[in-house]
């Protein structure tokens, strides 16, 4: 029998309650008191994993430093916990089921009939024991995504109650569950936890710990009636009321002991809580008073966890410069020349985001041009280089068919392709770099001044580079290559040296910034906004 401890994350009700962040929350609290916490992801969707998904489906593709394109969650829990996880560390029903059928195929089941019941099961189960063995974790926080009841993900739960059965002493189930408050009767009401923890029973597995979220604290005398319906001690209901901010709630559950009940009933030390630099950090954000106002031009803003770790760092920054950064999303598909100065003008700085397709690519190289012309500092990723690089090349280099295939993939007149397919890595029959790549910083520019350093890593996830044989008519002085791959092969920043803050990257930033540490070009990239508005 293990001696490492399983938490496994269920929710109920409704979906999008929070599980990871309740998830993240945990294991901060778990890891501010010595113990080393990873957290596994089950999704309990067919694909293979969420890289061909529309972002209106699944919102953001959180990449890992090696290359594995993942939920979104993934990102929560670097956030929190300050590590960086893994393609272990993530796994889909499509996931499991594929791995199956490719064991049944070699003939692993020596003839047996292959069933969800236990050949699934245990390719489940050794899923979790794997997330813990690769990273010899004393605790595996596992969330499983969706919601009791749903037909999806009941192979996941069945895996649960198996392995419960096994190792009673090393498991603990969290339900994260809705108590909603009607307005017209002014009470909480508790009837869909109790049916939502009534499904989970008739599963087989009893919950050791209601989470109960929430607009308002719970009093009492309703978590006695939760407890006493769903089979629970009233100390085993947490409530988890709204809060201004995520990074408020490992603040919440370590005022209301949730660490605490938990290494309890794991049996494990109650080792002192180092949780101050966390507190005292999100204590003083929280009384910035200070704002500015950051434009985002994308073509996903109507469901914003397409840039979900966007939004993140942007707190991020807010954190480390003393100000909070007040979001305007911008719909790329809309804005046009005759618009522009009303839905960008009062902004103090524009980012464009990374995306994939020709659908927006307008909008964007006209919010590029407005903030190169006007001196607003501006910020590009990925598809947001790509932008600059072409609306440089066709407004000041006058290079009028500059362009791109991936923007027009059936064009049938001649263009200036300054965009090259990237080759060297197959993915499902494409091609994309995908997870973290070096680059070599000019020790000059704006992007070594963020970073104080000549080589950093950063990840990665495109299928086009800039195409090379373009470099010496950007050679112009202030045009800036400032930074690329160490064999000088590939362009990954560049900037304008003649502007307050005009950086593009290649890579996708976003996805290595943490409350510990706000990543450099966020940070720099919001210091600038600050200096333009105060400037004004």
């Amino acid at each position: 029998m293990s001696e490492r401890k399983f938490i496994f994350f269920t929710g109920g009700v409704v979906s999008s309650l929070g599980k990871g962040i309740a998830c993240s929350s945990l294991g901060l609290l778990l890891q501010s008191r010595g113990y080393h916490v990873t957290i596994l992801k089950l999704d309990p969707y067919i694909n293979v994993d969420p890289g061909t998904m529309s972002p209106y489906q699944h919102g953001e593709v959180y990449v890992t430093e090696d290359g594995a394109e993942t939920d979104l969650d993934l990102g929560h829990y670097e956030r929190f916990l300050n590590n960086n996880m893994a393609r272990f560390n993530n796994a889909t029903s499509g996931q499991i089921y594929y791995d199956v059928i490719q064991r049944e195929r070699r003939g692993d089941y020596l003839g047996a009939t292959v069933q969800v019941i236990p050949h699934i099961t245990d390719a489940i189960m050794e899923t979790m024991v794997q997330a813990g063995s690769n990273t010899q974790a004393d605790i595996v926080i596992v969330e499983i995504g969706g919601t009791v009841g749903d037909i999806e993900s009941q192979p996941f739960l069945e895996a649960i109650r198996q392995f419960r059965l096994r190792e009673p002493e090393n498991t603990l189930v969290v339900h994260l569950t809705l108590v909603p408050y009607i307005s017209s009767a002014k009470e909480l009401k508790t009837k869909p936890t109790q049916h939502s923890v009534m499904r989970l029973r008739e599963i087989g597995i009893q919950p050791d710990v209601l989470l109960c979220r929430s607009d308002r604290t719970l009093e009492s005398s309703e978590k006695e009636k939760i407890g006493l319906f769903c089979n629970v001690t009233p100390k085993h209901v947490i409530d988890a009321p709204d809060v201004e901010t995520i990074y408020e709630v490992p603040i919440q559950y370590a005022e209301n002991g949730f660490d605490q009940l938990v290494l309890n009933r794991l049996h494990l030390p109650l080792n002192e809580l180092d949780f101050s630099l966390w507190r005292s950090k999100v204590e003083r954000y929280k009384k910035v008073e200070q704002e500015v106002r950051i434009a985002i031009c994308g073509k996903y803003v109507n469901l914003l966890d397409a840039y979900k770790s966007i939004t993140e760092s942007f707190i991020h920054a807010g954190m480390e410069n003393d100000v909070k950064v007040v979001l305007k999303w911008v719909n790329a598909e809309q804005l046009n020349p005759e618009n522009v100065d009303e839905m960008l003008s009062g902004q103090d700085g524009i980012l464009i985001p990374g995306g994939f397709g020709e659908r927006g690519i307008s909008g964007k190289l006209t919010a590029i041009s407005y903030a190169r012309q006007n001196l607003v500092p501006f910020f590009g990723i990925c598809l947001g280089l790509q932008c600059a690089v072409i609306e440089y090349a066709r407004n000041v280099l006058g290079m009028e068919e500059a362009d791109s295939t991936e923007f027009n993939p059936k064009t049938s007149f001649p263009v200036i392709d300054l965009m090259e397919h990237q080759r060297s890595i197959k993915k499902l029959g494409g091609t994309m770099r995908l997870g973290s790549y070096p680059c070599k910083l000019d020790g000059s520019t704006k992007a070594f001044g963020a970073y104080k350093a000549e080589l950093i890593h950063e990840r990665h996830r495109h299928r086009f580079e800039f195409n090379n044989q373009f470099r010496t008519m950007f050679d112009n002085g202030d045009f800036i290559f400032s930074g690329q791959s160490p064999d000088g092969e590939l362009i990954e920043m560049i900037e304008l040296k003649d502007h307050p803050w005009f950086v593009g990257c290649q890579f996708h930033p976003e996805l290595k910034s943490r409350v510990a540490r706000a990543h450099p070009l966020f940070r720099e990239f919001v210091a600038a906004a600050l200096r333009k508005k105060n400037t004004l």
